[in-house]
Order: structure tokens, then C-alpha cells, then sequence
């Protein structure tokens, strides 16, 4: 690695460190702390950072090996370069089905991926025009965008990118939305623990469960209010999907329809989000992830917005193992014009466009940069 790679490296696991502390111990204090940089620094290093389950060595991201070299580097920033030039003039991104909800929260974390905040960054005048376009959506009864068809989906999605970035900043603004649109979550969770894709559902499945689990999560710590007992049961919806050590895949629904790879790769992000890094199920699916990958190419773009951050938070050689393999995947198939960079996904179709497809990807590739806290064990 030449030594302009080597500083930007080292830079991102400097702000990687700094982020990781200041967002669960310091992240009230975060505007302050700003104006205070070495002060900020001296009291950080100081201070532990905590979580709900201690790292083992080997998935403990500051001693992860795994990096992105310049050639990575370069695609990353021209995946941001085009998503920026595809940005709608009230601040939303969309499919060509449309979608703006779901698509804003997916671009959103894109941008948190690589470091870029609305005060922060090369992209955060992108990143505060799609924030703002997610808290004019939200409506008093706290669903985000518009109603009909799979609605609660786009509200899950967008609803982790307001907490990621309300956790990030403390942005006064976006906590009263945020609160509304985690009671519509709240309210909507069925009996059976699970979510669907209207919160009046009498049943649920796990696409739309993991999606609303993982947004109270990231709710959770951001610092709201969050019952414990309804991730409990939520994480046992999840359970109940578990095909068995059979195959060690998920279903879509408790005891319907066979495992599938996007199934499984939301399941095991989910339990792990939710602090169930230990769950023997995680490791039986992240066995069926590489098993099976390569053939179930059906949701590839939707399972691997998943599978990524789930072999990242299980760490040491899986993830040594999967970053390469992913990597080389999407590297083979991006589309250049000039110094702008994006994909056509191979699973074209039902929402799935360049746009989509674009910010996933590059989430995938910026996973070693470890900027996003809900990703952090």
C-alpha cells in the first residue's frame, strides 16, 4: 500500500476509534466535544467503551487485518460520487418503481458508511437533504412516506438511518420524529412477535421483523426508550424461523417454505444486532451464507445488504474470509462513467435498480472503514 493509502487507512481507523467511544459513552456531549477536539481526544482514549457482550479477540475490530486498498478506494468514492448525482431535488433517492422512502434510508447508510455525516464529510450537504426529506415524511401518526403496498418496510429502513444518525449527532430535530415513527414500530408488533408489511398484519414475516427489530435497536442506542421485553420477543419470531441444524438456515416464515440465503443473512444480522453474538444459530447461519451463496442468487442485493454486516460483526476469519470473496464479486461488475461509479444489479427487478444496488455495494465494500455504531460489538 503506497503512503497516501497508508494515511488514509490510518485515518479511518483513528475516527473509527474516536466514533466507536464518543457514541456509546460520550454521544450527548457530541457538539461540545467538537469544540473541544483535543480535550475530546485526551478523555476518549481515557474512557472504555462498552457493549451488551464482550468482543472476543479475534473479531475485535481494532485488531481486524482486513483493509480497503486503493483500488477499493476508489470505487467507494465514485459509488458516492454518482448516488450524489442521482439525488431528487426534495432530497430523496428512488427506484425506477419509485420506492423514496426505502431507497432514502438505503443511500443514508451508504453515506454513514464511509464517514459522512450532515455536518461532516464530503457528502454531508447530500446526507442533510435526504435526512430532512425522511422528517417531512414522517406523518403525526409516525409512519414515514406514503401508505399502501410494503410500506412498513420503507418505514423500517429509513427508520435505522434516522436513529443512526440522531446516535451520531444529536440532532434535536430528528428525535421527536424518530419517537414517532419507533411508537408506530412498537404499536405494530403482532403476537406472534414479528412484524408484516402493514402494522394491522395478523401474522408476520422476517424481512419485515428484522427490518423493525433492528430499527429499535439502533433506537435503543441512540439513548430512546425501548422496552426490552418487545426485541425479546421479536429476536424469539426470529428464532422460530430457524429451518434447524438441517440446513442451519432461516425460513420466511415460522415452518413455511425452505431456507433461503437473504432469509438467513437478515436473521443472523438481526440476532446479532440485538446482542446475540453467542447464538450458536449465528454461526450455523453464517455456515449456510458461505455454503450456499453462490447458488441463491435470487434477493442477491437485498440478502447481501445483510450478509455483509452480519459476517463483519461475527468477525476473526469469517469475515477474513468473506470480505475477499464479495469483493472480488462486486469489483467484477461495476460500470464506470469518467470517475463516477455505480452497478447494475443482477437481480433487476421489484424495486432492485441502479440506485439500490449502488448503495448496498458500496456499504459492503466500506464495512472495514467500522464507521457505523450499530455494526460495532
Amino acid at each position: 500500500m503506497n503512503t497516501q493509502s497508508t494515511d488514509v487507512a490510518s485515518a479511518h481507523r483513528n475516527r473509527k476509534s474516536f466514533l466507536r467511544r464518543e457514541y456509546s459513552c460520550f454521544g450527548v456531549l457530541k457538539h461540545t466535544l467538537r469544540m473541544l477536539v483535543s480535550s475530546c481526544l485526551i478523555l476518549l482514549l481515557a474512557a472504555p467503551a462498552f457493549s451488551a457482550q464482550t468482543r472476543s479477540h479475534e473479531s475485535d475490530p481494532d485488531l481486524d487485518t482486513t483493509t480497503v486498498d486503493p483500488e477499493t478506494e476508489a470505487v467507494i468514492r465514485g459509488g458516492l460520487k454518482w448516488l450524489a448525482s442521482k439525488q431528487n431535488a426534495n432530497g430523496s433517492w428512488s427506484s425506477n418503481e419509485g420506492y423514496p422512502v426505502a431507497m432514502t434510508g438505503y443511500v443514508l447508510i451508504a453515506y454513514l458508511s464511509t464517514g459522512n455525516l450532515p455536518d461532516e464529510g464530503e457528502y454531508s450537504l447530500q446526507v442533510t437533504r435526504g435526512l430532512q426529506y425522511l422528517l417531512n415524511g414522517v406523518s403525526p401518526d409516525g409512519i414515514i412516506g406514503p401508505r399502501g403496498g410494503q410500506y412498513m418496510y420503507g418505514h423500517g429502513i429509513a427508520t435505522i438511518a434516522l436513529a443512526e444518525l440522531y446516535g451520531q449527532t444529536k440532532d434535536q430535530r430528528i428525535r421527536p420524529k424518530l419517537e414517532l415513527a419507533v411508537k408506530r414500530i412498537l404499536t405494530a408488533q403482532n403476537h406472534q412477535g414479528g412484524w408484516r408489511y402493514n402494522p394491522d398484519a395478523s401474522d408476520a414475516d422476517i424481512s419485515v421483523t428484522v427490518l423493525q427489530v433492528v430499527a429499535l435497536r439502533a433506537a435503543k442506542n441512540a439513548g430512546l426508550d425501548i422496552p426490552q421485553s418487545t426485541i425479546d420477543r421479536a429476536v424469539a419470531y426470529v428464532h422460530s424461523c430457524y429451518d434447524g441444524d438441517r440446513t442451519g438456515g432461516f425460513t420466511y416464515q415460522p415452518r413455511n417454505n425452505q431456507p433461503g440465503f437473504a432469509r438467513t443473512a437478515a436473521a443472523i444480522y438481526s440476532l446479532q444486532v440485538c446482542g446475540q453474538y453467542t447464538d450458536p444459530q449465528v454461526k450455523k447461519g453464517s455456515d449456510y451464507l458461505f455454503k450456499y451463496g453462490k447458488r441463491d442468487q435470487q434477493w442477491f442485493t437485498y440478502g447481501h445488504f445483510y450478509a455483509g454486516p452480519a459476517q463483519y460483526m461475527i468477525g476473526g476469519e469469517t469475515w477474513k474470509k468473506w470480505y475477499p470473496e464479495i469483493r472480488g464479486k462486486l469489483m467484477s461488475t461495476v460500470r464506470r462513467q469518467g470517475d463516477l461509479v455505480y452497478w447494475i444489479p443482477a437481480d433487476r427487478g421489484q424495486g432492485v435498480n441502479e440506485v439500490y444496488a449502488t448503495a448496498v455495494y458500496t456499504m459492503i465494500l466500506a464495512l472495514p472503514y467500522h464507521y457505523v455504531p450499530l455494526y460495532q460489538r
